[in-house]
């Protein structure tokens, strides 16, 4: 492998590592309040789907160890997210929504990707493209995930439930593996890498917008009190 190609590689790797622990921060609030709030699950579901599929794609591709090492970090720490998101579910409709998405995407889906693509495609070549041309499509998606949480910043004009670590750092990755993929001259990596540093950016300026807010700073100050607000529903539940 070109010493520049590596180099990147690992700085992309870095980023990517940066990408899936960034949302420690958002869950240690959620375990801490006992509760996911508005918060979406849809993005942890997604990027652990994705995460899995790279982690094949890298295992199956020669000189694919950069991706595959990341990918697999990336899996365990998604996984762990999802779990998370089941248990301490604000509601019995969404901790049965998030199972039932996890279910249908990260156990099926990419169950009869792995079944299809091993079973179902002798040639190797073929069966990287087949690969690659899936990650491709749900990477887009991964990078995409985070717009479902645009609706409600610009709804209540609060980017409380929009993290701003995981879409800097999703923009991050993107241009990063975008330059890796020009350099290795994987089509795979790079159109949907290309696509999610401009989603990246987009995140970014809704949050650039939002975050100076009424609401934002009102949020921010209710979450700084978490005494206070354990009293309040303490006391909201003495009352039921």
């Amino acid at each position: 492998m070109d010493s520049t190609l590596f180099i990147i590689g690992v700085i992309g790797n870095i980023i990517s590592v940066l990408v899936f622990i960034s949302p420690i921060k958002t869950f240690w609030r959620i375990v801490r309040g006992g509760t996911t709030e508005e918060f979406e699950p849809a993005p942890y579901v997604l990027t652990l789907l994705n995460a899995l599929l790279w982690l094949y794609y890298g295992l199956t591709k020669p000189d694919g160890f950069l991706v595959a090492t990341v990918n697999g970090f990336g899996a365990v720490m998604e996984a762990i997210y999802v779990v998370l998101f089941i248990v301490y579910a604000a509601n019995h409709a969404t901790r049965v929504k998030t199972a039932k998405l996890a279910a249908a995407l990260d156990i099926g889906g990419f169950g009869v990707v792995f079944a299809a693509t091993t079973f179902a495609i002798s040639e190797f070549e073929l069966r990287i493209m087949v690969i690659g041309m899936i990650c491709a499509c749900l990477n887009v998606l991964m990078y995409g995930s985070p717009l479902a949480s645009m609706k409600t910043v610009i709804t209540t004009k609060s980017v409380e439930f929009m993290p701003f670590f995981l879409s800097f750092f999703l923009f991050l990755n993107g241009g990063v593996w975008a330059t890796y993929a020009v350099l290795d001259r994987d089509i795979f990596l790079g159109i949907p890498n290309g696509i999610g540093f401009v989603l990246g950016t987009i995140q970014l300026i809704v949050y650039a917008i939002y975050m100076n807010s009424k609401a934002s700073q009102c949020s921010k100050e209710t979450a700084s009190s978490p005494l206070l607000m354990a009293s309040d529903r303490g006391e909201a539940s003495s009352h039921v």
